[in-house]
């Protein structure tokens, strides 16, 4: 069985193809060199650039990119959204302003690739990625980009799976797969080194990406410049968590996404005791947690409730104290008290999913697991009965959509923790929903 607890969900992890690690992470970890070959003046009208996709949060990347209420033109194919001529296109404009440009063209094209890709549900597939990747040699981040375009990009480019390492990739797409990444973050660790000011949602959505590219199979070992990235960022982040001031403050959904990147990066080999600054980091967001699950606002939805449990878990397992970490407990605490008011709420957009349901169950077992005790902590007894009839009414699910189902990881993740609080103090005869679930 699978006690790592894992199967938290990261949208487009997957691509249907296997990945094939260390070719890419080699060819990532040397340095990314473009040039400007010559170029074709072309008029293409930027009609495709300005695009943003409603359904989006505030605090997504490409959102912020375009004034509210922006028209936004659907993308009709692969085929018209990328082609030469407006690779070309881009080229030129770079050409055009030198130092000077901002990058703002740049990232908005990875915002295009990113729509069609959230578009379809699904990463970009093989072939997808063999058409656009050859287009992307030329693709040059200057001294002039600003944070938006460079952070836009590097999520969106990361979202849409530009990266996702394909196992039957053509050599020379993996190269330039490879030089495209080492391009985008020489730039970022120029930029972090610079302490030029990353806003809030740069910084979230940033350090997201270098989990995911983690996640994703790019090792930290084998490639340096992701591993610097992410030490010379986790300052930043740290930074911001601490600041007073409430002209760039995270919000709630920058919290959930922060800590839950954190714990992933943990999970995919970051130590906790060998890289202070991530513990110190994760320390610095605890408080924002606590203030957000504790305010009679709902900052939290179930998605990001199950996650910081989730990250907070997972940061225990790897060798966060509870005990010795104050603040660590009482974001628990408060977080266990909107696991239960969800649980048992009737409202329909207080339903955990069945990953959401896994996930929350794993986390508070490992809380246990790692020192937190059932009869000193009434908050996580409750939210552990809240839990128990959503296990039964999705294990007897007669729905015929998948996503009303546990899937197998699922299962064995539930089977665990659910052994685990009885190993723990949980009376099967004295809990009768323990036993049917």
């Amino acid at each position: 069985m699978n006690r790592g607890g894992s199967g938290i969900s990261w949208k487009h992890t997957t691509s249907g193809h296997d990945y094939k690690q260390p070719d890419v992470q080699a060819s990532a970890s040397g340095r990314g060199q473009y040039r400007h070959g010559t170029v074709r003046k072309v008029n293409v009208p930027p009609s495709y650039i300005k695009k943003r996709n409603k359904g989006h949060p505030a605090s997504d990347a490409c959102s912020a990119n375009h004034p509210q209420g922006h028209s936004i033109k659907p993308v009709h194919g692969f085929n018209a959204l990328v082609t030469q001529e407006k690779m070309a296109w881009l080229v030129s404009v770079s050409v055009r302003h030198g130092d000077h440009y901002k990058g703002i063209e740049h990232s908005n094209f990875a915002c295009s690739i990113k729509g069609y890709a959230s578009g379809s549900k699904r990463p970009l597939n093989l072939r997808e990625q063999g058409q656009l990747i050859p287009l992307l040699h030329n693709f040059k981040v200057t001294p002039g980009w600003i944070w938006r375009s460079l952070t836009t990009t590097v999520h969106s480019f990361t979202k849409a799976g530009v990266f996702t390492p394909h196992k039957d990739m053509k050599e020379r797409h993996k190269e330039a797969q490879a030089a495209l990444l080492s391009t985008l973050l020489d730039a970022v660790i120029v930029k972090l080194g610079a302490r030029d000011d990353i806003d809030a949602q740069g910084t979230a959505n940033l350090l997201w990406a270098l989990a995911k590219l983690v996640n994703n199979g790019l090792g930290l070992e084998k490639t340096p410049k992701l591993k610097e990235s992410v030490t010379a960022l986790l300052p930043h982040v740290k930074i911001k968590a601490e600041l007073k001031e409430e002209k760039d403050p995270f919000i709630p959904q920058h919290i959930a996404i922060l800590l839950r990147a954190l714990a992933k990066l943990v999970d995919n080999g970051l130590k906790l005791e060998q890289t202070p600054k991530l513990k110190e980091t994760a320390v610095a967001l605890l408080p924002h947690v606590k203030t957000n699950a504790d305010s009679k606002k709902e900052h939290f939805n179930t998605q990001s409730t199950a996650n910081l449990l989730w990250a907070l878990a997972k940061l225990v397992d790897s060798g966060l104290k509870l005990e010795k970490t104050p603040k660590l407990k009482e974001a628990v605490a408060a977080l266990l008290y909107q696991v239960t008011t969800k649980a048992k709420s009737k409202q329909k957009k207080d339903l955990f999913n069945p990953q959401e349901v896994a996930n929350l169950l794993w986390a508070l077992a490992k809380l246990v697991d790692n020192g937190l005790k059932l009869d000193k902590m009434p908050k996580l007894k409750e939210a552990v009965a809240a839990l128990l009839p959503h296990v039964k009414t999705k294990a007897e699910s007669k729905s015929t959509e998948e996503k009303d189902h546990f899937k197998r990881q699922e299962v064995a993740n539930l089977v665990w923790a659910l052994a685990k609080q009885v190993d723990n103090g949980l009376k099967l005869d004295k809990m009768p929903k323990l036993k049917e679930a």
